[in-house]
């Protein structure tokens, strides 16, 4: 799909302050100031993070309360139920959780609930099921619980406290739990609404370790370094796509260095299997390669599995755990790449379903826990809010997801009446649906879409920081671009665009993807460099020259070296 370029044009006398103050390139200070990075302080805290920069963590409302809690549960030897969700996020809260009270003796559980079989977050059921049973007096929920007010009540009626850690939107209407530790609560002043669960989690172990040593419970214990826990926060933060700003970038920055450090055996195991360089990790590798491998535990069969990899402490247990995620996540692509064969195929039959504002699509056979993989990837390709329904029983569960012009939550909220229930943001949701109102939601779903969409440029863009010919790029401009990452949601990577580009050599590597030696064709020097350029069609992978293209650049690792290498985003 042809994709709209903006170029974006960076104030030149920031840009030229910058420069002089950092004695830097005027390529990475127009980065900089492109993310609104304009003083040589801001640059250098950018650029040289570190845990100390942390937001202060108490100021998350209801933490005191909550603390304080869980201290008396610890000293009381009380048992204490930590209650996840079975995403990236979920899971990795939950782990960061259960190893810290196991590091310091304190009796815990967790509990995940099935994707498909249970649904989203903590119910009444699991109250009565394995909480009352276990005996369970204290309950932590991570990455979930903010609109539980039944499960609490439930709890509360057996006499078990609930503190819920989440970050997911909350109503004004907020649950009657012990401690509601969410920073997207309207009361809570934080600032720290960008962080994902696990920020949520690793920021209550702070607040905790603190008040554990203030009542001397570190005296004859050693106090735990949070910082070796990072790389689950990592893990969990790149993986919901929160910003990668402020604390979450300290954070992941922090985070690949302990993920590259080996200390994790799970996480080792993973990396091994996911074939990521063990010397050197980034964002990419952690939300391409690790995450969905996390993910297909609860997707395909059950969440648990990425706990007891990522909490495993023999190599040879976690390298069979390992394996076992990796066969589930190719048993992921296959089921993915089948429906969204099936409905590609679909379309093709029936085109004029194309010339709708939006898609809802609905079979009896479709896998529930990866339809949120395919509704983005039907998203991608045709840029379209899209809602992809699964029925069993005459109920229908869908995953929905859109673009960023058009705010799905918002044309959900016109459909209630169609629907069951749903819940989600802007950009992504989950609904259900019986069976016989599809049709009636599909088209007042369309409705609301077009309201939203009138006026509204819908073609995909591509955001270019700014020209960058091939005679400028250097070893240590790569070095300077890379000092600015990690880049996700938020530090999005540098992309840059060149003019009249000739193809040198060339040659396709596996069906779709084709490696090049490109070089420019004007200028004195005209170096070249090489090239890779994902997922080509056919007329394109026999060109010879172009007259623009918007790249990413990028160090190549391979055997111990690296060697300068182009990314290729979009071409003309």
């Amino acid at each position: 799909m042809k994709k709209n370029w903006h170029i974006r044009r960076p104030d030149p006398k920031k840009v030229s302050r910058l420069t002089k103050s950092l004695n830097c390139y005027p390529v990475t200070a127009a980065v900089l100031v492109n993310r609104d990075i304009l003083t040589e302080k801001s640059a250098y805290d950018f650029i040289n993070v570190s845990l100390k920069n942390l937001h202060p963590p108490f100021a998350l409302k209801e933490t005191d309360a909550a603390v304080h809690r869980i201290y008396e549960a610890i000293m009381a030897k009380e048992k204490i139920l930590i209650f996840g969700d079975y995403d990236v996020d979920g899971i990795t809260a939950t782990v960061l959780l259960l190893d810290f009270f196991r590091d310091i003796g304190a009796d815990v559980t967790y509990y995940i609930p099935h994707r498909v079989t249970e649904g989203y977050s903590i119910q009444p059921r699991h109250i009565l099921k394995h909480a009352v049973p276990k005996q369970i007096g204290l309950i932590i929920t991570t990455d979930c619980g903010s609109s539980s007010h039944q499960a609490v009540e439930s709890a509360r009626n057996f006499g078990i406290d609930i503190i819920i850690t989440d970050h997911h939107n909350i109503a004004d209407n907020i649950p009657s739990a012990l401690a509601v530790i969410n920073p997207k609560r309207k009361d809570c002043t934080s600032g720290l609404e960008h962080l994902a669960g696990v920020g949520v989690a690793f920021f209550l172990l702070i607040c905790l370790r603190k008040y554990l040593r203030d009542k001397g419970f570190w005296q004859n214990r050693k106090e735990p370094n949070l910082k070796k826990f990072c790389d689950l926060v990592t893990l969990g933060t790149v993986a919901d796509m929160v910003p990668l700003v402020a604390d979450n970038r300290i954070f992941c920055k922090t985070g690949l260095e302990v993920i590259v450090s080996n200390q994790r055996p799970g996480l080792s195991a993973l990396m091994e299997v996911s074939a990521i360089n063990k010397n050197h990790a980034d964002t990419e590798d952690v939300a391409f390669r690790l995450a969905p491998r996390i993910n297909a535990a609860g997707r395909i069969d059950h969440a648990s599995k990425a706990v007891e990899l990522l909490t495993a402490t023999d190599t040879a247990c976690a390298a069979n755990l390992a394996a076992e995620l990796n066969a589930l996540n190719q048993k992921r692509q296959q089921k993915e790449k089948q429906i969204l064969e099936d409905i590609q195929g679909y379309l093709k039959m029936s085109p004029e379903i194309l010339d709708q504002t939006s898609l809802v699509l609905a079979q009896p056979d479709w896998h529930a826990g990866i339809l949120g993989i395919v509704a983005s990837r039907i998203t991608e390709i045709y840029n379209r809010p899209t809602v992809l329904i699964t029925i069993e029983d005459g109920l229908g569960k869908g995953s929905a997801r859109s673009i960023p012009e058009l705010n799905l939550y918002e044309s959900l909220v016109q459909c209630n009446e169609h629907l069951e229930s749903f819940g989600g943001h802007a950009m992504a949701a989950g609904l259900t649906i019986r069976a016989e109102r599809i049709p009636e939601f599909q088209n007042a779903f369309e409705k609301a879409i077009q309201r939203q969409s009138q006026g509204k440029d819908l073609i995909p863009k591509i955001w270019i920081d700014t020209e960058l010919d091939f005679a400028q790029i250097s070893d240590a401009l790569i070095d300077e671009l890379e000092s600015l990452m990690p880049f996700g949601t938020g530090n999005p990577e540098p992309l840059f665009m060149a003019r009249d580009i000739e193809v040198v050599t060339s040659k396709m590597v596996g069906k779709y993807h084709r490696r090049m030696l490109l070089r420019q064709s004007t200028g004195n020097l005209r170096p070249t460099f090489t090239a890779i350029h994902f997922n080509v069609d056919v007329q394109t992978s026999q060109k010879d020259r172009f007259d623009q293209i918007v790249f990413k650049l990028q160090w190549n690792r391979w055997n111990g070296r690296k060697t300068a290498q182009i990314v290729i985003e979009d071409l003309r």
